[in-house]
């Protein structure tokens, strides 16, 4: 790794003047770009299983913007896909997955070794990317945190409130169980080979994990996270990890200590200054911009950002989004938000 990179060093622990920038969804609908080679791909998954269009659309914000890391096109949903599970995007809807809620369901999965076939396109957009980048832009690559996976896999598609899991989890926990410990030991074989193809810095997306709650919290959401990064850093020596638990609310705190991360990632619903009492006290973190603000964009967008840099001006800190850049935010206002940042 390069030590030398701003995102590595806010990683290690560094504080600097200026925080490196990212923002989550960068490569997406808000760039005519592409949109482009959206179109010249013919559909979402063919996107992300073409690694020259995946590589492509990865860089095609660091070109434009130049950000100080770019993370792999990809989606969460490819490992259950990986796994066996059936996978189709309904265009307007969003993604839809054959459902997993027996213990034949769970059977009909492959084992951990055998996802590889599937997801060899992406290790090979990694391979691309590693290859392509300017020198000092971090390559991340990243996975679906278990419990949030397990939602869609059990659901179907994306919830609001993540019942059939829960409702799973209750009526069944062995089945449950056994699994989120798939989807463990399988999201560690995908993040390693990610290492190996030239990711830098791995991030896990747990974007449900607002919806766990005490002890919930706890078992599926900080465990699985714990032993993906313990397996990691023990066959990669010195990866660093971002972790993303969004909407975890007090949860966040002790967070870096519980799973050993080394940056946890903030969503909007807590205040920069709060988490820079209580959460960046343990180590980097990354946010936490209104992704609203991006469309609106102005004075307003320009302020919010410098608050945030402000607030977190007193130790390690990457600027992001506190969740994803929306498809209809004017790329215009990305200039805005580098200005304000950047100074």
């Amino acid at each position: 790794m390069d030590g030398g990179k701003t995102i590595l060093r806010a990683l290690a622990g560094e504080r600097q003047a200026v925080p490196p920038v990212w923002l989550m969804r960068q490569a997406g609908r808000y760039l005519p770009e592409y949109r482009a080679t959206r179109a010249q791909a013919g559909d979402f998954l063919k996107l992300c299983y073409t690694p020259e269009l995946a590589a492509e659309v990865t860089l095609q914000p660091i070109r434009r913007f130049g950000f100080d890391a770019a993370i792999l096109f990809a989606d969460i949903l490819l490992l259950p896909q990986a796994l066996g599970a059936e996978l189709w995007f309904e265009t307007g809807e969003g993604p839809r997955l054959s459902t997993l809620t027996t213990a034949r369901d769970l059977a009909r999965l492959k084992g951990k070794d055998d996802i590889h076939a599937t997801l060899a396109p992406v290790y090979e957009t990694v391979r691309i990317l590693a290859r392509a980048l300017p020198r000092e832009t971090t390559l991340i690559g990243f996975a679906g945190a278990p419990w949030t996976v397990a939602t869609y896999m059990i659901a179907g598609r994306g919830t609001k409130d993540q019942g059939p899991a829960h409702a799973l989890m209750r009526a069944d926990p062995a089945l449950f169980d056994a699994l989120m410990a798939r989807l463990t030991e399988a999201t560690v074989e995908y993040l390693s080979m990610q290492v190996q193809a030239g990711a830098e810095v791995v991030k896990l997306f747990d974007s449900w994990a607002g919806s766990l709650k005490g002890e919930a919290f706890s078992r599926y959401a900080v465990a699985p996270t714990r032993a993906i990064i313990a397996e990691l850093k023990a066959r990669h020596p010195g990866l660093p990890v971002i972790a993303f638990p969004r909407e975890a609310g007090q949860g966040y705190v002790g967070f870096h200590a519980a799973t050993g991360a080394d940056c946890v990632a903030l969503d909007t619903s807590v205040s920069a200054g709060w988490a820079a009492e209580h959460v960046q006290r343990h180590g980097c973190v990354q946010g936490n911009l209104d992704p609203r603000l991006m469309v609106t964009g102005g004075e307003a967008l320009a302020e919010a950002a410098r608050a945030i840099v402000r607030a977190f001006a007193k130790g390690p800190h990457i600027f992001n989004l506190g969740h994803g850049i929306a498809p209809d935010a004017d790329p215009a206002n990305v200039e805005v938000l580098l200005r304000a940042v950047r100074g």
